[in-house]
């Protein structure tokens, strides 16, 4: 509606816009913390609500907002995680403004009233976000989120238009979501609040019973009860670090330069490329220094390298870096060779026999804190598969942010002596007891 006034300039009257959505008391809550605290940590149990709960903060935020061209982002570990989970609710809640456009292939909302944009986006490909400008953002599964994408990325984006941030989530023991719940506890313009599924009182109590009844006690604590203190589930090597660090073995030591130096890696096509910088010892395998990068070539990496002043007599790459490419018929190995570097290549092993290797090796090792903090985040993250359609866990690896590092560790592992059972020498039965 256009208003004219006597001066000659006109107004612009918006007609009140009703969506859909009664938010619960726990949701009226969050709103008007969310309000008022620029960053906010919101730990809710499993159907807790909190993604109707974000949908709808952003799409207030976004029609509500008076600068030219407003644009939010709700982030998922995954983009298809985030089309399954709130594309619809995006869609159902943006449905009554007038002249909302969907975008289907870009997961993205654009609302005519006043230009603003709402997009769900996936944090596998974090080098796609970098360099935008964003209003505000709420993280989904933060738990699942890699432990920088904030620091790096994120929080950058947010500056110049003093954007809002709402990480949302359950808890997956104490990773990057824990160190920011307890963050938030004691930073000015930070908020954080746990909702336990026993005091919301939103999933019905025979419900949650029978929850508890078929599921582990740690499954049943992390998901409903939102307990940082049960380990991850399914986890590989989740006991097997935090028995390091109990014991004095994750710690920021004196690094000695000149001592022979592997590098194990990861090379990543278009995702993460990792490097381990690892040192063998008589008595113990001292892993001193870790790199992460994406979208960057080989040269960036052999630059890394001499930045870090390490005195290198191995470099460890997997198998499959001698696989010709596309265009240039010329693998990396050559690639890499031609440059100066030469690979060792890892034996090619099956993950499971892999993982088993890296279970032997972890004991042995001392980690540096500083510099492979990210690096020890991962080996507690890298989880099994959870199989929903059997409910339980597959023996394969789930793959997220954590994949890259524990690949590039368990190539350096596989390079150790490896136990493998002797299937040419001949099984000895006792025949004695048979009549």
């Amino acid at each position: 509606m256009k208003e004219q006034f006597t001066d000659g300039g006109f107004c612009f009257k918006m007609k009140q816009i009703v969506i859909p959505y009664r938010p619960r008391e726990i949701q009226k809550f969050l709103h008007k913390k969310c309000d008022v605290n620029r960053f906010n940590v919101i730990i809710v149990h499993r159907r807790g609500g909190k993604t109707v709960f974000a949908i709808n903060h952003l799409i207030k935020a976004a029609l509500t907002n008076p600068k030219p061209y407003p644009r939010y982002a709700f982030i998922s570990p995954y983009r298809l995680q985030g089309k399954s989970t709130a594309w619809d609710y995006m869609k159902q809640f943006s449905a009554a403004v007038p002249g909302t456009k969907f975008n289907e292939s870009e997961l993205r909302v654009d609302f005519s009233v006043n230009n603003s944009r709402i997009q769900i986006i996936g944090a596998e490909n974090s080098s796609a976000i970098r360099g935008q400008y964003f209003d505000g953002i709420i993280v989904d599964e933060t738990q699942n989120i890699s432990p920088d994408l904030f620091d790096t990325i994120l929080r950058p984006c947010l500056s110049d238009r003093n954007g809002f941030a709402i990480f949302i989530g359950t808890p997956m023991g104490r990773n990057w979501f824990f160190q920011l719940h307890e963050q938030a506890k004691h930073t000015k313009g930070w908020f954080t609040a746990i909702f336990k599924a026993s005091e919301t009182n939103i999933i019905a109590k025979e419900e949650l019973e029978a929850a508890k009844a078929t599921m582990s006690s740690e499954a049943y604590e992390q998901e409903f009860e939102c307990s940082f203190q049960a380990g991850i589930s399914g986890s590989y090597y989740g006991n097997i670090v935090e028995d390091l660090e109990k014991n004095n073995k994750v710690t920021d030591f004196e690094i000695d330069y000149d001592y022979e130096t592997e590098t194990w890696w990861d090379l990543g096509m278009n995702d993460s490329t990792v490097i381990i910088f690892a040192q063998r010892r008589p008595d113990e395998i001292r892993i001193v220094d870790c790199y992460e990068n994406s979208s960057e070539g080989l040269e960036h990496y052999f630059n890394v390298l001499d930045e870090k002043g390490y005195n290198y007599i191995k470099h460890i790459a997997p198998h499959d870096i001698r696989v010709r490419e596309i265009g240039t018929n010329k693998s990396r190995w050559e690639t890499a060779r031609e440059m100066g570097l030469e690979f060792d290549i890892a034996p090619k092993l099956s993950v499971e026999d892999g993982i088993e290797q890296v279970r032997r090796l972890l004991p042995k090792c001392l980690f540096h804190k500083n510099n492979c903090n990210k690096l020890i985040e991962a080996l507690k993250s890298y989880c099994k598969r959870w199989d929903e359609k059997n409910n339980c866990f597959r023996n394969k690896p789930t793959h997220n942010w954590a994949s890259h590092f524990c690949d590039s560790f368990r190539y350096g592992a596989i390079v150790e002596p490896i136990e493998r059972s002797d299937w040419s020498k001949p099984i000895r039965v006792n025949t004695n007891y048979i009549v």
